[in-house]
């Protein structure tokens, strides 16, 4: 056997202006888990799409080794057929078909050309108890969580006979429970002598599973680390990555608290179909001038509910309530009305409704107020991409142009692109909802010098994080929700992780 089940041997790879990879050599054992980390632009899913055939042989220089012998993948179907699997980022099951039928596509069981039902259900069963997922087959993948539907893709790589398996971004949508069965299943395939290739921005994942770790900085290796021995730190990790030691992950701050922006009194919404159940209970809260407030709670707490509702009521249904803008009662029913109120709400899920991947940089950062751009109902062209180019430099977003394509951009730089939209349409107050979520430590530190810019501005910023660490270290109070109800107003004096679990873990009176 091979000691190596793959080498990847200076890889090159550019886009039109950008030098993606350069000279990138990457040596994975068989059975082993090897971490690939590096800053959001580093060249990460880049080097993996070569590996894995969606960039074909002859897109980039460099050979790729597979069990002692080089090969030359023209596509997906070819990594595949030779036991190379991968699994994205943004899960590739369609929602309309049963787990059993996903599991399979493309790879059906059939007699004679028609599908056997039997065995396809008989086989996905069997498959997805290997998973460790008690779920029958013929369940449509629309109807279970993003946990379970991670394990499916899991199970569609095993009925490929997968001997070396890509994990991008495995646990980022994933709460602590199915982040723990997932990474407990990696160890498992390790056991029975599958290599794992895991990309991931949880260093504290890295260290428990990996067996060791590739470090990648602007698109070349920086150095390979062996995790056997327990010496390597998160801190020896995050050297690596952004080329300097981050003596604190959080930047320092003194706060300038104003007065009073924004208070919600009373606030309580509805189900959006099921109008009889009660997502959120009498809320109350309110924010300062120069302030950054955290919610804290569980998922399904209800805190994505809570923000999207306040912003235009653009959740729920029969909402009721009240908001006060610096002492006055508004009414912000739908999102025009919220921004025309200085609102603004950037969501957790910045690529499918925070963005328009398709367009360019320029288009999304002017899109909430193109208002300020029109002149007798025409945008001017001259004065959007002048104002795009601003934030573009202010930002610091990583990109040839104002007129690149904002899906090719890094995650780190599409969330600086959110932020410049909703920071072009002037608001007084943010609402912030996971915005370091599946962004690398390096870009997190720039996302929090821009929220405490816009709090030395002036702004009152509300900060809704899944990572309690990341509350404490950047608010000044912090808000915690259970089951709908805010059970706690801590100030960050006072706040501690045990402290906050307690309230939200609280039960409802």
């Amino acid at each position: 056997m091979a000691e190596h089940i793959l080498e990847m041997r200076q890889i090159s790879k550019s886009f039109p202006g950008v030098k993606a990879l350069q000279d990138v050599s990457l040596e994975v054992a068989p059975g082993e888990v090897h971490a690939i980390c590096g800053e959001n632009g580093a060249g990460k899913s880049t080097l993996m799409k070569v590996l894995s055939g969606v960039y074909p042989h002859g897109t980039y220089e460099g050979d790729i080794v597979f069990e002692g012998k080089t090969v030359a993948f023209r596509d997906i179907k070819d990594s595949e057929k030779l036991g190379v699997v991968i699994i994205h980022q943004e899960l590739a099951l369609s929602p309309y078909l049963s787990v059993a039928e996903n599991i399979f596509l493309g790879n059906e069981r059939s007699k004679r050309g028609i599908i056997d039902w039997n065995e396809t259900n008989h086989l996905a069963a069997q498959l997805l108890n290997r998973v460790g997922l008690n779920l029958n087959p013929a369940t449509k993948a629309g109807e279970i969580g993003v946990g379970k539907q991670q394990l499916v893709e899991i199970a569609k790589a095993l009925s490929k006979n997968v001997k070396l398996l890509i994990l991008d971004e495995p646990t980022a949508a994933l709460n602590d429970e199915d982040s723990a069965h997932l990474l407990g299943l990696v160890k498992g395939l390790r056991d029975q002598g599958i290599a794992c290739i895991i990309i991931s921005h949880k260093l504290n994942e890295i260290r428990a599973i990996a067996d060791s770790v590739t470090i990648l900085r602007d698109g070349k290796t920086i150095e390979t680390l062996s995790l056997h021995d327990g010496s390597v730190t998160e801190e020896r990790i995050i050297k690596g990555m952004v080329g300097r030691d981050l003596l604190s992950r959080y930047p320092d701050r003194t706060p300038d608290i104003g007065a009073e922006v924004l208070r919600v009194e009373n606030w309580t919404v509805h189900h959006p179909t099921e109008h009889s159940r009660v997502v959120i209970d009498g809320a109350n809260l309110s924010v300062k001038a120069g302030e950054i407030v955290g919610i804290a709670g569980l998922m399904g707490a209800g805190r994505t509910e809570l923000a999207m509702s306040i912003f235009g009521h653009s959740y729920g249904s029969n909402i009721s309530g009240s908001i006060y803008k610096s002492g006055e009662p508004i009414k912000a029913r739908t999102v025009t009305e919220a921004i025309g109120h200085g609102l603004a709400y950037a969501t957790e899920d910045r690529k499918k409704y925070g963005l328009n991947l398709l367009d360019d940089i320029k288009r999304n950062i002017s899109g909430a107020a193109l208002d300020k751009l029109a002149n007798r109902g025409w945008v001017d062209g001259g004065k959007e991409t002048v104002v795009a180019e601003g934030y573009r430099k202010s930002m610091n977003i990583k990109a040839p142009s104002v007129a690149s394509i904002t899906g090719k951009l890094s995650g780190g730089n599409q969330q600086k692109v959110v932020l410049s939209k909703w920071m072009f349409s002037d608001p007084d107050v943010l609402i912030l909802d996971e915005p370091t979520r599946g962004i690398d430590v390096g870009a997190k530190y720039e996302i929090y010098t821009i929220i405490n810019q816009l709090a030395a501005d002036g702004k009152a910023v509300i900060v809704i994080s899944s990572e309690l660490p990341e509350l404490l270290g950047i608010c000044d109070r912090i808000y915690t929700l259970a089951e709908g109800v805010i059970t706690a107003d801590v100030p960050i004096s006072e706040a501690t992780p045990e402290t906050l679990m307690q309230f939200m873990t609280k039960e409802k009176d």
